[in-house]
């Protein structure tokens, strides 16, 4: 049976029951009222989180997800003024939405909040999902995977936990020696945990992981019930904001709107306007990284991808067009894309592979290369998110910044401003601030056609790429590592660069065999659109020199010396750099339109110590 499956029976009474562990997901005694008084009571809520700006509640065995919606409700009753609440859960084997809808519409009072989770239930997809409820000021990470491993790459630290998997005897797994262990290790100074079971080997885990642990009365039929606390007394991180966001294009406003999410005044400051790099390109692909390693990267670009799409969605006029077909450029592209699309990464539908002839039929012209369908990828217009997410910065060129003992000095026209925390979102200009920041710069030149909508081609990419946009397309992009002019060049307009479409419009399917980086442009024959052909604009992005960042620190200081935090977020790498210092810095390789919306909010939550909406393995 896979991790995912879910196999269901329903009890006489209407309750839902595990074939796989033989175990009913609640007791015959009021599901609700068992989740209230053995979890909320057990782990002394809400008066735990009284006068608390940010609460975690951490879960191991999501099941129906009624635990989460007991605590919602309480926490929408009686939750602190201002406060957030992060949700982490795991489940090895997620229920299926429809079952979980038919068991959680026994409780109509939960109906308006469990129509809200039931809205963003995840597929059987592994790994992290990031559930927002900011109606409630609530984000739930769901990890769909076995207890152990989700441990391991949480990195949040718990205020209270819910240990609620099937009986010790049925799932032994879940209340091993080293699960509990490492729910000490994610847990805060001072965290209760709670859970109905009093067997006597999760007694003597949990004292062994450094709790102590009490019986107290059960519920229903229940006899009697555990309660364990940490020493220590938990505590909200320090102030919060504001968080100085030095660059506006879509790394930045993907930052500031995460932190403003986080209820963190975000000050973004731009030298120029929003997108004047190449944020500000009319269009631009949000597609996978297609990685056929499958390993954790993988799972992080693909959960970054997803993320996207759900997002981009709800931005007024954002999405150009739906679907891209990536072609293979090399012979072994197609084994690559067959690895990809048979795994588990990504929720059934999202990728299609394609032989040469159904490459063909949905390009539109022959081909005589396989191709890998992503019917949900997206053309999109850059600059209708930064008018979402970015507008009105303070137009300011920082000119220097310099570590104090109050946080960071920023240096620019006006009067010098301290901020406690300040993030780089400032792409190939990154130097100019740090001067010993590891990066290279490099040039890219897109070019533009007009060309009415019949005749605009659909989104492909194949080594170089083509985006449909408001009357046109927009196809390149040159790569020259190590250039920094933003001249338009000849050389890099049309036949001129690799990617790009060869004089007089030749396509993959034309005479010769398909080049690597050579690839000719699917769509029309520009040489019958001689003259609505346009350079530009050409821009600088930012390269990080290797997979492994080395001894990243601050303007001329070392990591050691550093007194406030920074991160460094330069907004279009292939391998994106997040930096939390005095933490260990962090790569991922992948492209801002994709990466930005999951990264932001990684970032933004380094830099204000929450739990992260990715693991950090």
């Amino acid at each position: 049976m896979s991790q995912g499956d879910a196999p269901i029976e329903w009890t006489e009474d209407g309750r839902p029951r595990s074939s796989l562990y033989g175990d009913a997901y609640f007791g015959a005694d009021d599901g609700l009222s068992e989740s209230r008084a053995v979890f909320l009571e057990g782990c002394d809520l809400p008066a735990a989180w009284a006068g608390r700006r940010s609460f975690t509640v951490a879960e191991l065995g999501f099941g129906t997800g009624l635990n989460i919606l007991a605590l919602l409700d309480l926490w929408r009753r009686e939750g602190p003024q201002g406060g957030r609440l992060h949700l982490f859960s795991v489940e090895a084997h997620l229920m299926p939405r429809e079952d979980a809808e038919r068991a959680l519409a026994a409780w109509p009072e939960l109906a308006p909040l469990a129509a809200l989770l039931l809205a963003q239930w995840p597929g059987k997809r592994r790994g992290f999902h990031r559930i927002d409820l900011p109606e409630s000021r609530v984000s739930l990470d769901l990890a769909l995977m076995e207890v152990g491993e989700a441990l391991a790459q949480w990195e949040g630290r718990a205020d209270a936990w819910f240990l609620d998997g099937f009986a010790p005897a049925l799932n032994p797994d879940m209340w091993r020696d080293e699960v509990l262990q490492a729910v000490a290790a994610r847990s805060a100074p001072g965290a209760r945990a709670a859970t109905f079971t009093v067997a006597g080997q999760v007694r003597r885990g949990l004292a062994a992981a450094g709790f102590e642990v009490r019986r107290a009365p059960g519920h229903g039929r229940k006899r009697e019930r555990l309660e364990a606390v940490l020493p220590g007394q938990g505590r909200d991180p320090g102030p919060a904001g504001p968080v100085a966001v030095i660059g506006a294009g879509i790394a930045g406003a993907a930052i500031r709107r995460a932190l403003l999410a986080l209820g963190v005044e975000a000050v973004p400051f731009e030298a120029e306007a929003p997108g004047a790099g190449a944020s500000g390109n009319p269009a631009g692909l949000v597609t996978p990284r297609l990685d056929a390693g499958l390993g954790p990267v993988a799972r992080l670009a693909a959960q970054a991808y997803l993320r996207a799409l759900d997002i981009y969605a709800g931005l007024p006029g954002a999405v150009i067009s739906r679907g891209v077909l990536q072609l293979a450029a090399t012979d072994r592209d197609a084994g690559r894309f067959a690895r990809i699309a048979a795994s588990d990464l990504f929720p059934e539908g999202t990728l299609r592979l394609l032989d040469p002839a159904a490459a063909s039929a949905r390009l539109g012209e022959v081909t005589d290369r396989a191709g890998l369908d992503q019917p949900g990828a997206l053309s999109l217009d850059p600059r209708r998110v930064l008018q979402a997410w970015c507008r009105a910065p303070s137009a300011a060129r920082i000119q220097s910044l310099e570590p104090t003992d109050g946080g960071w000095r920023l240096s620019g026209p006006s009067e010098p401003q301290i901020f406690r925390t300040v993030i780089l979102a400032t792409g190939a200009d990154l130097r100019h601030l740090w001067p010993a920041a590891p990066i290279l710069p490099v040039r890219g030149q897109v070019s533009w056609v007009a060309a009415p909508d019949p005749e605009t081609p659909r989104a492909a990419g194949w080594g170089g790429y083509l985006a449909p946009m408001a009357g046109g397309f927009l196809f390149g992009a040159t790569f020259r590592r190590g250039e920094v002019s933003t001249d338009l060049t000849d050389e890099d307009h049309p036949g001129h660069h690799p990617g790009s479409p060869a004089p007089g419009g030749r396509r993959p399917g034309g005479a010769g065999p398909l080049r690597p980086r050579r690839t000719r442009i699917p769509g029309p024959d520009l040489g019958a659109l001689a003259g609505r052909t346009r350079r530009g604009p050409c821009h600088r992005r930012a390269l990080a020199p290797s997979r492994r960042p080395r001894g990243l620190g601050g303007p001329g200081a070392p990591l050691g010396d550093l007194k406030a935090r920074m991160v460094i977020f330069p907004p279009r790498f292939p391998y994106l750099m997040v930096a939390l210092f005095p933490r260990r810095p962090e790569m991922f390789r992948s492209l801002a339109l994709v990466t930005a919306a999951t990264l932001g909010l990684s970032a933004a939550a380094l830099a204000q110590t929450e739990p992260k909406p990715q693991p950090d393995k």
